[in-house]
């Protein structure tokens, strides 16, 4: 198969790196010095039992050299997606399939969704819907990608631990399409899970993303610290309650009670959200996707989020802030 990875960073790398080593003609879509690395010395993946394997891929920042893909996996982070959607409809073919693995709620959440929000775009995901002018939701299996990684240095990825990914139909229908996807990650070595209600098992992730990410960015404290600390974890909990109510005012059912939920959260220990380790290397913050989109709809469903909303105004804030010091810092002469 004629593969690409659009956004081959941490995750994205690791399932590139496991697809090359079933011998598919595998791209990866990469910037900087992690682009040169790999065209340098390939993509290297350090399992997590140890192994270290080096594998040759084509890498590019340039989409329109590569043609028409099989399988198209978008590994970016969902702020990123719109800007480069119009260079992955150019990458795809008659049947040619993509794989979204994005946090939060996807652009394609009230799409084939049946009820009366059928179709409609949410602006914080897919400002103006160039998402999906772009990407035919008709090619798209949803996906929730459970694995840690990490980029170790450019062109080095690093599994932390993890296999697991569920997969499925925007719709939940059981396809062929599904089921060969299905078949070549397990072959890839991944544990997946076919998904017919893939909305609900996003907003089970969604319920710890949208509340311990923004807190961990404002205050710099691991999961377990958040946990921990009476007045945090009564905030998580606030904000969660909000979340789960617009998700069942959606038709969401969560499978497991909130307490089981914060409490998997204190037993990861001390992890840095993705959210905080952003602030820390001072890359964009995934705000919109993971806080904002709830918030979007809250409003769509009447729902009140008085402490979604302060938190949101508060790590808009410091993202605001962090990006003007970054770009103070690039307009500094040189002494």
């Amino acid at each position: 198969m004629k593969i690409c990875v659009v956004g081959a960073g941490a995750i994205g790398g690791l399932v590139a790196a496991r697809l090359a080593a079933l011998g598919h003609e595998v791209s990866v879509v990469v910037r900087g010095p992690h682009l040169a690395a790999i065209r340098a010395r390939g993509l290297t993946l350090r399992e997590a039992d140890g192994a270290e394997h080096v594998f040759q891929v084509r890498a590019t920042d340039r989409m329109a050299e590569l043609g028409e893909q099989d399988l198209i996996l978008i590994g970016l982070k969902a702020h990123q997606v719109a800007g480069v959607a119009p260079d992955i409809r150019r990458l795809c073919g008659s049947s040619t399939i993509v794989v979204t693995a994005q946090n939060g709620i996807p652009w394609w959440y009230f799409f084939k969704s049946g009820g009366p929000n059928q179709g409609t775009t949410l602006e914080s995901v897919d400002p103006g819907g160039v998402i999906a002018r772009n990407i035919d939701v008709d090619r798209v299996l949803g996906s929730i990608i459970y694995p840690a990684a990490e980029i170790e240095s450019p062109g080095i990825i690093r599994h932390v631990e993890g296999d697991r990914i569920s997969l499925g139909e925007v719709d939940g229908s059981d396809t062929e399409r599904l089921r060969n996807t299905v078949k070549l990650l397990r072959d890839a070595g991944f544990k997946v899970r076919v998904s017919s209600d893939l909305r609900s098992e996003l907003w089970v992730k969604l319920w710890g993303n949208s509340t311990f990410n923004p807190i961990s960015a404002l205050t710099h404290a691991t999961l377990v610290d958040i946990c921990q600390f009476p007045p945090t974890r009564a905030l998580a909990e606030r904000m969660m309650r909000e979340a789960q109510e617009i998700a069942e005012k959606l038709g969401v059912r969560f499978p497991v009670s909130l307490e089981k939920r914060i409490a998997g959260a204190e037993a990861v220990g001390k992890h840095k959200t993705s959210m905080l380790q952003d602030v820390e290397t001072g890359r964009p913050l995934e705000l919109d996707a993971l806080v904002g989109s709830v918030l979007e709809l809250g409003r769509l469903t009447g729902t009140p989020t008085p402490n979604l909303t302060a938190v949101h105004a508060c790590v808009a804030l410091l993202a605001k802030t962090l990006q003007d010091a970054k770009g103070r810092l690039r307009i500094e002469p040189k002494s």
